[in-house]
């Protein structure tokens, strides 16, 4: 039985049990088992009337929300390939992949997004909005999803290349019967003995891999997930969930722990003077030193002060924190751990199906990912790039025989990753090979294309280089002679024209121009980006610290 099969029949086992909810002003919107399957059929008969045939292409292009499921199982199960995209991306960006794969057609959660579509692509392929995906009766034929092989698509990924053009990662469906597997394996070690529902909640778009797993996983396991479709309601919400865990990305596990200093600063007195001593303790314990008197602030803070701040911050209910998609300072790892929330750490990319390694929850080391996941084979090749083998391994990228020839070579595919593992397994992620900046909301930016950019608007400066990898934004290093106002005026014409995650948000400039002569450019030429962020490691730190400040 594959993934979506055995997804199908635990929905048809869970009839009357909620498995999905958004929370709204008017109460929650919820989803039973045999709801959803209701909303996927009818959504079936739709796409049965329009003619499409196996293998077609269907564009997904949605916010969060229970439909976005039901048309993703629907398409799934029709034997069709789904192309999830990213309601928040440029409509020219949209475009340009949905270009790529030539959609038979375009699903749309609303007018707005569909409208966007019409605006840049004049010819494009016929769109149906959800309120007519799920409007119709349900389909007279069987329930049961379409027999798939293992080998048989189901999705096309699109993430950005080191070029800054788009590449589609296609997944099979024994790549994801295999990863649904592994994640529900390590959610068990997590959850124990637990009985009944796990609770979930989950704020990250549908459309990343590792976010999309996560649902999968969850429909998988009859868990009840509790979507979040308002960003500035998440801390509310979380708290209303209760949730048991949820995925996360290292932005927001960091403002959390920001807002907490932030509030204790605010109340002052005893809490402040215990959570600043207990703090210290802390970390003077991780690195072998303490004192009694340490113990004491330490369990005092234990007793007063930590319980209260994880019941405010996430519930009393939290088994753990699970991140990915960028890297994690081990300092808010070890925060977390403090209070008493541990945070399992994930690594992989869309390529791996999101995940080669994962925690394991009995033997968390700070600072590290985790061993790899059953069945996955990994290696360190030249320049200790992590290299990756095993059924999760994507089959290629959609229309690029010669980028997939060159990630996957003799049967590993080639990450990209700088890594390191200990004896005990444990991989920790060193850096990137490639020059793909990773934001610390997940997002994947390749410089190259902003900095030309913004270069050919400021007529006196000799180079731009973004830097950003695990932050919460881009910002620039801007060399030659130019002033603040003319890189600010530059920005202000060119961020309006970007997705939010693309937008350069602060930008500091370097008097001396890089060249070969002071070591920050090869011989051909070629930026040493690493060197410069080193080098330029309190200027950098600056920019943001000021962003912040203000």
């Amino acid at each position: 039985m594959n993934f979506l099969e055995e997804i199908f029949t635990r929905l048809e086992a869970a009839q009357d049990l909620p498995v999905l909810q958004e929370l709204r002003d008017r109460g929650p919107a919820i989803a039973t088992g045999g709801q959803l399957l209701q909303s996927v059929s009818k959504a079936r008969a739709v796409l049965a009337r329009k003619g499409l045939k196996k293998g077609d292409r269907c564009g997904l292009l949605a916010h969060n929300c229970i439909d976005w499921v039901a048309a993703d199982l629907a398409i799934m199960a029709e034997g069709l390939i789904v192309v999830p995209l990213y309601a928040r991306q440029a409509p020219a960006e949209l475009v340009a992949m949905m270009r790529d794969c030539s959609p038979a057609l375009i699903c749309c959660g609303e007018a707005t997004l569909r409208d966007a579509v019409k605006q840049n692509w004049a010819d494009a392929p016929p769109q149906v909005l959800f309120e007519e995906l799920f409007a119709g009766a349900e389909s007279a034929q069987a329930a049961r999803p379409q027999h798939l092989t293992d080998s048989d698509q189901v999705t096309i990924i699109y993430t950005s290349g080191t070029s800054g053009e788009a590449k589609g990662v296609v997944l099979n469906v024994g790549n994801i019967s295999h990863m649904l597997g592994c994640t529900s394996e390590r959610l068990d070690l997590l959850m124990d003995s637990k009985s009944g529902q796990d609770r979930v909640f989950h704020y990250l778009p549908f459309c990343f891999a590792g976010s999309w797993i996560m649902l999968l996983t969850c429909l998988r396991r009859r868990n009840l997930m509790t979507l979040n479709t308002d960003l500035t309601k998440v801390s509310n919400e979380m708290r209303a969930a209760a949730p048991d865990y949820f995925l996360n990305v290292p932005a927001l596990l960091e403002r959390m722990r920001k807002a907490v200093d932030e509030q204790l600063w605010k109340t002052g007195g005893f809490p402040l003077s215990l959570y600043t001593r207990a703090k210290a303790t802390w970390m003077r314990r991780q690195e072998g030193r303490k004192t009694f008197s340490d113990s004491v602030w330490l369990a005092l803070a234990e007793a007063i002060i930590f319980p209260t701040i994880r019941k405010k911050m996430i519930g009393s209910n939290l088994k753990a924190l699970i991140c990915g998609s960028a890297p994690l300072m081990m300092e808010t790892q070890l925060y977390f751990m403090m209070l008493g929330i541990p945070v399992l750490q994930v690594y992989g990319l869309t390529e791996t199906t999101a995940i080669c390694t994962m925690d394991d929850p009995d033997h968390v080391e700070p600072g590290r990912v985790g061993p790899a996941i059953s069945g996955i084979e990994m290696n360190l090749s030249e320049n200790d790039e992590i290299i990756v083998r095993g059924p999760s391994v994507f089959p290629g990228y959609w229309n690029r025989p010669q980028e997939t020839s060159q990630a996957l070579r003799n049967g590993w595919f080639h990450t990209g990753d700088q890594g390191e593992v200990d004896a005990a397994g444990n991989w920790s992620i060193i850096g990137r090979i490639k020059n793909l900046i990773v934001l610390g909301s997940g997002h994947n930016v390749a410089p190259e294309p902003i900095e030309d950019e913004l270069l050919q608007a400021l007529s006196g400066a000799q180079q731009v280089v973004l830097v950003g990898n695990g932050r919460g934004y881009l910002s620039a290093i801007v060399t030659g002679s130019i002033t603040r106002q003319q890189v600010q005026a530059a920005l202000d014409a060119m961020n309006p024209h970007l997705p939010h995650y693309k937008q350069v948000r602060a930008f500091s400039i370097h008097g001396e121009a890089f060249s070969i002569e002071n070591g920050l450019l090869t011989a051909n030429g070629k930026l040493k980006r690493d060197l410069i962020a080193a080098r330029l490691k309190s200027e950098i730190e600056d920019m943001y610290e000021v962003k912040q400040a203000s």
